[in-house]
């Protein structure tokens, strides 16, 4: 019973948090299904990844945030529906509600025949910027869970290797803790430059990070 009741005032502390939380509230306002599109947008901002007339894919896509924000990105009048320059590709495991002007492909990242259907909605085009969103389901065993975020940080850069422009850009999530700092050597070995950044809209409270890395080696 004692574990249950933890859970339950866990869980309302979260809740309370979530409510109250600016980013939920803006999201709401802007017509956004997730909190995370503002990590992207903040990125993006100071980075200046992603324009007009891109090809972008968005791996780990869903609820489908970081591809609104693309979206938008590569409207025209920066609208929500209608006229689009540029393509966006998005897959996950998970289901997605439909986002307009964005090609879903739900499957599994880590299985062949999944990047074999990216590769053929890809259409042997060079992407401009790849964006990754994408984490495990986690377990609590910070060794096994520290491997399996690694692994798909991984394919996600090797996927850019494969198919980035030469001065294109990866953004992948990760988190702080063990296998970090390999994963950074791995970025440095794969572009030119390389950014962690933690943006404001990330909780504090999260370990979560991202890592950028802009033009391939």
């Amino acid at each position: 019973m004692k574990v249950k009741t933890k859970s339950k005032k866990v869980n309302k502390a979260w809740l309370n948090d979530h409510v109250n939380d600016p980013y939920v509230k803006l999201a709401q306002k802007d017509g956004y299904r997730a909190r995370a599109a503002y990590k992207l947008k903040e990125i993006d901002e100071a980075l200046k990844l992603i324009k007009p007339g891109d090809l972008v894919v968005d791996l780990g896509s869903a609820p489908g945030a970081w591809s609104q924000y693309v979206r938008r990105k590569l409207s025209p009048q920066g609208a929500a529906a209608g006229e689009l320059n540029g393509r966006i590709v998005a897959l996950d495991i998970l289901p997605m509600e439909p986002v307009e002007g964005v090609t879903f492909l739900q499957g599994d990242f880590r299985e062949p025949e999944m990047l074999a259907k990216l590769d053929a909605l890809v259409g042997g085009k060079p992407v401009d910027v790849v964006i990754s969103d994408m984490a495990p389901n986690l377990s609590g065993i910070e060794s096994a869970d520290a491997a399996r975020i690694a692994h798909l940080v991984e394919l996600a850069v090797e996927f850019s290797r494969s198919h980035l422009k030469p001065d294109g850009a990866l953004v992948a999530k990760l988190f702080h803790g063990s296998g970090y700092s390999q994963l950074v050597k791995l970025f440095k070995e794969t572009f030119r430059t390389v950014k962690p950044v933690k943006p404001k809209a990330s909780r504090d409270k999260s370990s979560e990070t991202f890592l950028v890395g802009i033009g391939l080696k």
